[in-house]
């Protein structure tokens, strides 16, 4: 199907007016079984395992899930070849494919890794869905779910470690 988005506000990765509710889904819509590429949200129940932010950017966030700053060397392996480090956190300069998580956007300022494809990992599953940041507009992502700023942080201070998303 086509991408979907909620309703409910205007998007954009920074505090701000207007920055109410709604998500950005994946502009490949959601389907089961998601695989790697295709801009799919894959559906399901997936446990909220870590929050990474950028401290230069904004404080810790609230909530009882463990965070932990990003580094600006730090990525996401996100290359089906690579047995050790795909839908992994890796230090940068890497040798396979990856996803920066120290953007000059703002859309991983703040964001929330998904336990989609995380145990166990199995090459070509799909990596590197978060729940983060959305771009202006709720514009649709290549598979992650994205919200405004304000939303995210109340989110945030409601999770748990034994939270989860469907």
């Amino acid at each position: 199907g086509g991408a979907r988005r909620a309703a409910g506000g205007e998007g954009g990765g920074r505090p701000g007016p207007g920055g109410g509710g709604g998500c950005a889904l994946g502009r490949g819509g959601v389907a089961a079984g998601k695989g790697e590429g295709g801009g799919v949200t894959p559906a399901g129940r997936f446990i909220l395992e870590t929050v990474y932010y950028r401290a230069d950017r904004g404080p810790r966030p609230p909530g009882a899930l463990p965070a932990t700053a990003i580094a600006p060397d730090w990525g996401w392996g996100d290359d089906p070849k690579d047995p050790a480090g795909y839908n992994r956190l890796c230090q940068l300069p890497y040798a396979f494919s990856h996803e920066r998580l120290w953007r000059g956007d703002h859309v991983y300022d703040l964001l929330v890794v998904l336990g989609h494809n995380r145990a166990p990992t199995v090459a070509g599953a799909g990596s590197a869905i978060f729940l983060h940041l959305a771009r202006g507009g709720l514009t649709p992502t290549a598979g992650c779910v994205a919200g405004p700023w304000a939303a995210m942080i109340a989110l945030l201070g409601h999770l748990s470690p034994a939270g989860v998303i469907d």
